[in-house]
C-alpha cells in the first residue's frame, strides 16, 4: 500500500488525498506533526530534503510535491483525471499552474497573516495581506468566468485541476476569505465538497483543523 506522509490540516497533503480517493488508490496516511517540527528531522529529510509535506512512498519509490504525486497516481492507474490526449492534458496543467502559482500564492499570504502569524506570535505583514486580498479579487473572477463556461475547471470532466483548486480553497473560510459573490465558483465549490473523494477526508476543513 502507498504511504503518504503528511498532516490532514495541510491543503497540499489534501490535494493528494482527494486525488487518491477519486482515482481509487488505497493509501496509509503517516502523520507528520508539523507544529513539533517532525518534518525537519533527519529521518524525514531523507525522504524530502526540502522538509515539507506531502511525501509519497510507493514501495522503494519516493516522490514529493503534491501535484507531482497526484499526476503519478493518475498516470499509474490510467485515470481520466489526467487525460491522455496531450492538448486536454495541457489545459489541465494550465489550470493547475494558474491555481498553484496565482490563487494559492495569494491565499497563502492571507492565511499566514490572519491565521498562522497570530498563533505563533509572528508579526503580521499588512502589506502582504493586502496584496494577497487584492490578487484574489483579481483571480476569483477568472475562475468564476471559466466555471460559467464549463462544468469543471478544464472542461466537461472532473480533472486534477478541480481537485487542486478545491484543496487550495478549502481553508479560505477560516482565513475570512469569502467568494460567495462569485456564484459559479461558489456553486462549483459546494458541489465538490459533496463528492465522495472529499467526504472521505472530512466534511469540512474546519472540522479537521479543530481536531
Amino acid at each position: 500500500m502507498i504511504k503518504l506522509y503528511g498532516a490532514a490540516y495541510s491543503n497540499n497533503v489534501n490535494k493528494v488525498r482527494f486525488a487518491a480517493n477519486a482515482i481509487g488508490v488505497e493509501y496509509e496516511l503517516k502523520q507528520v506533526n508539523l507544529f513539533e517540527g517532525q518534518q525537519q528531522t533527519e529521518e524525514f529529510l531523507n525522504l524530502n530534503p526540502v522538509g515539507k509535506v506531502p511525501v509519497m512512498k510507493d514501495g522503494s519509490f519516493t516522490l514529493f510535491e503534491s501535484m507531482a504525486i497526484s499526476r503519478y497516481l493518475a498516470n499509474k492507474e490510467g485515470s481520466n483525471l489526467y487525460p491522455q490526449d496531450f492538448q486536454q492534458r495541457a489545459v489541465v496543467d494550465q489550470w493547475i499552474d494558474f491555481c498553484d502559482i496565482h490563487v494559492q500564492g495569494a491565499l497563502n499570504r492571507v492565511i499566514f497573516n490572519r491565521v498562522i502569524a497570530p498563533q505563533v506570535g509572528a508579526e503580521v505583514d499588512q502589506n502582504s495581506l493586502n496584496f494577497g486580498l487584492e490578487m484574489l479579487n483579481k483571480y476569483f473572477p477568472v475562475l468564476d468566468t471559466q466555471l460559467g463556461q464549463s462544468e469543471y475547471l478544464a472542461g466537461s470532466e472532473l480533472s486534477l485541476a478541480d481537485i487542486d483548486l478545491l484543496a487550495i480553497l478549502d481553508p479560505a473560510e477560516i482565513a475570512g476569505v469569502d467568494f460567495s459573490s462569485h456564484q459559479n465558483l461558489q456553486s462549483w465549490f459546494q458541489k465538490m465538497k459533496q463528492q465522495d473523494f472529499y467526504t472521505k477526508c472530512h466534511s469540512d476543513f474546519k472540522e479537521t483543523l479543530g481536531q
